[in-house]
């Protein structure tokens, strides 16, 4: 499989953690049909970890759960694909899950094979209890090679954390997304943590292996299995739009039976969604507003010709935003312009002098799409 755009979905672990069962994972589907979800391109369905019984059966091959999914995972595959979704499971490269349920060392290849004889579509591919003595690469080159030899095209999600330089091998292992931080918690903290660590990385994202910054929060209100403090509205909104424009997978994580319409309105923003499913999947590029170290700044080249910009103030004070574009291309001597538009407020002006100058408030984000015109 080639990846060609961020793949999209929602996955169990953020909210129901070890509390997974058949039911809820069809109830979930149905509510990702119901909202208008799975329109807007949330077709992905995931299962995390703690499916499995503790123990392979004896011919040495994984097991479900009877409790908690008893008419086995093809018959959930089934019933996912005949509403239109993709199914997605959890494996690991260690001994162990980080459960501690059976990983797949030693075993990459008649796991890929029972993966596909169940029908699933997507496979998240976690980092425990690893062996301390062969490299990360040489792991996710097994499950990889073993995936494109199975007989069935799974998408494989590589879930290394960023550990062990993972960005620098990871493309050649076959892996179609990886994740590049620690598990995402539903707190501030942890949103702007994920977002300090990319800069350093957003040349390793892109079309066929995409930086995956983890499950979002958003919606999540505080609770569930990572819920903790809750953010609100306008850090939930900001957090979406950075995941968005950086072309990071997009996974739900909240609970759908709970979810509100300030969270449906964020996940849903068509125009937000369209730069992140852009086909172009250019790099990213980090941009440098004057005198304002607290707000970020990205800018991405759409097929189109528009320029996707970014400024997010992760900042609990209002910031004095200054950007001059002559960095993206547009200087006042080509005679163009750009007429920018906020995909938030929908708002449109024209770019004077080749600058902008807002104050922002707190978690405040500017997210435009920018078109070139004469001046």
């Amino acid at each position: 499989m080639i990846a060609k755009k961020p793949p999209m979905g929602w996955n169990s672990w953020n909210t129901f953690g070890r509390d997974i069962n058949e039911q809820l994972i069809l109830d979930m589907a149905r509510k990702i049909s119901e909202t208008g979800l799975q329109s807007a391109g949330y077709n992905y369905i995931v299962i995390d970890d703690c499916w499995s019984l503790k123990q392979r059966d004896k011919n040495g091959r994984l097991q479900p759960d009877p409790e908690k999914f008893p008419n086995g995972m093809k018959a959930v595959a089934d019933a996912l694909h005949e509403m239109g979704f993709k199914f997605g499971m959890y494996g690991c490269a260690g001994t162990l899950t980080c459960d501690g349920y059976p990983g797949s060392f030693d075993h990459e290849y008649v796991d890929a094979a029972t993966f596909a004889e169940w029908g699933v579509d997507f496979l998240k591919y976690d980092y425990c209890f690893h062996s301390n003595l062969i490299h990360g690469r040489y792991l996710y080159r097994r499950m990889g090679l073993a995936l494109k030899n199975c007989g069935r095209d799974i998408l494989f999600s590589a879930c290394t954390w960023g550990n062990d330089d993972t960005a620098k091998w990871i493309r050649e292992t076959g892996a179609n997304m990886w994740r590049s931080t620690p598990d995402v918690f539903d707190t501030w903290e942890s949103v702007k943590k994920i977002i300090d660590a990319q800069s350093n990385i957003l040349p390793y994202g892109g079309a066929g292996c995409f930086n995956d910054m983890d499950m979002m929060v958003v919606g999540m209100r505080g609770k569930g299995n990572v819920g903790l403090e809750g953010l609100n509205d306008d850090q939930y909104l900001l957090h979406f739009s950075v995941w968005a424009l950086l072309g990071s997978p997009l996974f739900i994580g909240c609970d759908l039976r709970e979810i509100d319409d300030a969270t449906l309105n964020i996940l849903k923003n068509k125009e937000v969604i369209a730069i992140n499913q852009d086909a172009g999947c250019r790099q990213v590029m980090e941009l440098h507003p004057l005198w304002a170290p607290q707000i970020k700044a990205y800018a991405r080249y759409l097929e189109n010709g528009d320029i996707a910009v970014g400024f997010f103030n992760l900042s609990e004070k209002e910031q004095l935003l200054r950007y001059e574009f002559e960095e993206l291309g547009v200087q006042e001597s080509t005679g163009k312009t750009l007429m920018l538009h906020d995909v938030w407020s929908g708002e449109e002006f024209r770019l004077e002098n080749c600058s902008v100058w807002r104050n922002m408030k707190p978690y405040e984000t500017l997210l435009f799409r920018c078109r070139v015109i004469d001046k």
